[in-house]
């Protein structure tokens, strides 16, 4: 085998290789006589077709599968001999050889860049610090009772957060529109289910009663055919239900799982969860921290490969979620600059990872994943059976080979910036989730 090497970009390589033809030949002769011992062809005992007819049936496709695994092979062989790290799929031509005798083909591709991580010495991390006390643990058990509130019926007007169920119709001009009639739907005011104005309409009716009313959907409206222009609905209450929200009582607490229904235990193992959120959402916020400051302290020229790799895993990862969603998928428009700045900042990131993790040994070690598996494990019923269905299937530990090893180099970057301890509101923290 002869391989050249060509240097056409600063990441993009060309090997063009030759090969001698007699060992494609006679790779096909041998495939094809081992297929003649078991082909079972109308007209013949097994194991009785002369290899003539076997070639004639056959030899198109064995000469293929023979080549491509030459390509495969012959183009590893070359890679380990010129030391080169490829990154995504080569492109392979076959080319007509100037020497009948030979079998040739390029394969053009690109390699990992070489990644010198910057310094993070100057870089300033805020390290969250939150307190959970009693207000704290009250705050929760408020959610947790709205989480679930109930509607009994209710002889009066609706207000502000009662369940009203209603039929409407609505129409543009006088004509219907397509999501603009229902019946039976049931609406909580103020709930942000409908439009604003909608749901205000239905505040001081009552069961029984009907209105006609206007409004005008907004300029960026989802439903684009109704965006802007101005609708008259018709709109009949049939039930009010006001809200009922359950005390903090023993069946409140073993609804959440306290089985003695022992009020005190439940505040306990609320705020233990709290702490572990507490926990898990500080140490992510460092961790943005760390990554943003060594992406912004290191340059790397990222294989447009490997971009191409990661956009497409993103679409998959959308498409999925869409479809989770009910939504047809296939519909949806999903261009590739909306996922570009994604898929290059997740690459980057991944070789200076990779780099850092090399050149400082920070590798994920097996106690530390065990030690991850069993902290995750204990926010559930069954810990131990959790921990049984991650080490079940090695896929299920990379992943969290991958959390560890991202931790490991935080820590490692936390011991060379400036860490900072800052005192943090619980409600920031927890954000939307609170």
């Amino acid at each position: 085998m002869q391989a050249n090497l060509e240097t056409l970009g600063s990441l993009e390589r060309r090997l063009s290789i030759s090969l001698p033809l007699a060992t494609v030949n006679t790779e096909v002769e041998s495939r094809l006589k081992r297929l003649a011992r078991t082909v079972k062809l109308h007209g013949f005992r097994p194991g009785k077709v002369p290899l003539k007819i076997v070639e004639q049936q056959f030899g198109g496709q064995v000469r293929q599968e023979v080549l491509g695994d030459t390509v495969q092979q012959s183009f590893g062989e070359a890679v380990r001999e010129k030391q080169l790290r490829v990154a995504g799929y080569p492109r392979i031509e076959v080319k007509a050889p100037a020497d009948a005798a030979k079998f040739e083909y390029t394969a053009t591709f690109e390699v990992y860049p070489e990644v010198t991580p910057g310094s993070i010495d100057s870089a300033k991390i805020d390290r969250p610090v939150v307190d959970i006390g009693d207000a704290e643990v009250d705050k929760t058990l408020d959610i947790l009772r709205k989480q679930r509130m109930h509607f009994h019926p209710a002889d009066r007007a609706a207000a502000q957060g009662d369940q009203a169920r209603i039929d409407y119709r609505g129409s543009i001009d006088g004509v219907p529109f397509e999501g603009g009639a229902a019946e039976d739907q049931y609406v909580q005011l103020g709930g942000g289910q409908l439009l604003a104005d909608f749901e205000k309409n239905l505040v001081g009716m009552r069961a029984g009663e009907s209105k006609t009313f206007e409004l005008r959907f907004p300029d960026d409206y989802h439903g684009k055919e109704v965006a802007g222009k101005n609708a008259s609905f018709d709109v009949t209450v049939k039930e009010v239900r006001e809200p009922h929200m359950p005390a903090i009582d023993a069946e409140f607490a073993k609804g959440l799982g306290v089985g003695d229904g022992d009020l005190g235990k439940m505040r306990s193992e609320i705020k233990a969860n709290l702490e572990r959120e507490v926990k898990r959402r500080a140490t992510g916020r460092v961790k943005d921290q760390v990554m943003k400051a060594l992406l912004d302290s290191t340059r790397v020229e990222v294989p447009k490969s490997l971009i191409d790799l990661e956009i497409e895993r993103l679409t998959q990862n959308m498409r999925r979620d869409f479809e989770a969603r009910g939504m047809k998928a296939d519909q949806i428009p999903m261009p590739r600059e909306a996922f570009e700045p994604e898929a290059v900042r997740r690459v980057s990131l991944g070789l200076i990872l990779a780099e850092i993790t090399t050149q400082h040994k920070l590798e994920a070690r097996p106690e530390q994943i065990k030690a991850v598996v069993s902290e995750h494990a204990q926010s559930y019923e069954k810990p131990e059976e959790v921990m049984r269905w991650y080490y079940q299937q090695p896929e299920r530990l990379r992943e969290i080979e991958s959390v560890v090893l991202e931790d490991n180099v935080v820590q490692w970057a936390l011991a060379r910036a400036k860490v900072e301890d800052k005192q943090t509101p619980f409600d920031d923290l927890m954000g939307n989730a609170q």
